[in-house]
Parts: structure tokens; C-alpha cells; sequence
């Protein structure tokens, strides 16, 4: 009877063990269920891709039209820029347009042309010290001045009693916009006799 009682504890242990290796497996099984997404089948990662796809392709569209449309936005800017930048030396020089309609709105009734010339001399100090105070406009080439063929253009070359190349005469004066030159003085030059 003893063998009985031990053979039944026997079997009791086993069954335990049982029991707890199959609650053990079937925990197992669950946590890696929960552990692993189920897989997704083809079509939906098909599907999920496409998605992207689209998505992908109108933050593209978006950009190019952003792109397109500050490209646009600039090229207004530079025309506008261009066709008003005269703008400001424009407006000061119509002082001295309306100085030349008074001058010759006065010629009309003056017998003597001194006054005239007086009145072209102020018109003419005027504009000149503006450009140059105001926009830093320059003029060079006087009778005298050394021959610098950076800012003379000779037309013509004469031999004369000088030590070096000098300007003999000068009958278009040059000009310089700050240090540019923007126009060649047109000038006779005189060189020394051989």
C-alpha cells in the first residue's frame, strides 16, 4: 500500500510538472505572438509603399513650384530694379531741365546774351556739382595733363617742345564714376621732338 500511496505521489509530481511545462510553452507561445506584430501580407506593404510614394511625390510637386515661383519673384524683382534705376538721377536732373526752360523763356525778351551765358554757366556749375557730390561723377582731361592712355584716347599725336607726352588739346572730357572710367577722354596729344 505504501508502494501505491508512492506511486500516486509519483504520478501527482509528474502531472504537476506536466502542467506547469504546458503553462510555461503556452506562455511562451503568447508572448511571442505579442512580441512579433503579425506580419503584413504583400499587398498591404505594396499598398503602404504606393502611399509613400504619392507622398513623396507631391512634397516634390510642392517644391518645385516653390522654386519655380521664387524664380519668378526674382526675375520681377531685377526688371523692376533695371527699369527704375535710374530713377533717382533722373529726378535730380529735371532741376536743371527746368533751369534750361526758364533760361530760354528769359532769351525770349533779353537783347543781351550775357545774361543768357550767365544764366547756361549756373545750369551748367549746378548739374556738374551735383553729379559729383551726389553720385560721384567726375570728369577729367584738361590741356596740360600727362597722356595716361588708361584715361585718354588720342586721336591724334603731334610733336611739340615737351618732356613727356602731355595733352596738347582736349575735345571730349573723360569721366570717371568713383575709380571706373566710364567714358575716354577724347584727346590731341603732344609728344617730344626727336
Amino acid at each position: 500500500m505504501k508502494e501505491t500511496k508512492d506511486m500516486h505521489d509519483e504520478n501527482e509530481e509528474k502531472e504537476t510538472v506536466n502542467a506547469a511545462e504546458q503553462a510555461a510553452d503556452a506562455s511562451s507561445e503568447n508572448s511571442e505572438e505579442k512580441a512579433a506584430p503579425a506580419e503584413k501580407t504583400p499587398e498591404e506593404r505594396i499598398a503602404e509603399l504606393e502611399a509613400q510614394i504619392e507622398e513623396m511625390k507631391k512634397e516634390a510637386l510642392y517644391k518645385a513650384a516653390e522654386n519655380d515661383n521664387w524664380r519668378k519673384r526674382m526675375m520681377q524683382q531685377k526688371e523692376e530694379a533695371v527699369a527704375y534705376a535710374n530713377a533717382n538721377l533722373l529726378s535730380d536732373l529735371l532741376d536743371s531741365l527746368d533751369n534750361f526752360d526758364r533760361t530760354l523763356d528769359a532769351a525770349k525778351d533779353v537783347k543781351e546774351a550775357k545774361s543768357i551765358v550767365d544764366g547756361i554757366k549756373m545750369i551748367y556749375k549746378s548739374l556738374v556739382s551735383m553729379l559729383d557730390k551726389k553720385y560721384n561723377l567726375a570728369s577729367f582731361g584738361k590741356e596740360g595733363d600727362e597722356f595716361n592712355p588708361d584715361l585718354h584716347e588720342a586721336i591724334g599725336i603731334q610733336e611739340g617742345k615737351v618732356k613727356k607726352e602731355e595733352l596738347a588739346a582736349v575735345y571730349l572730357k573723360g569721366y570717371k564714376l568713383k575709380d571706373k572710367v566710364i567714358r575716354h577722354a577724347k584727346v590731341m596729344v603732344v609728344k617730344p621732338a626727336e
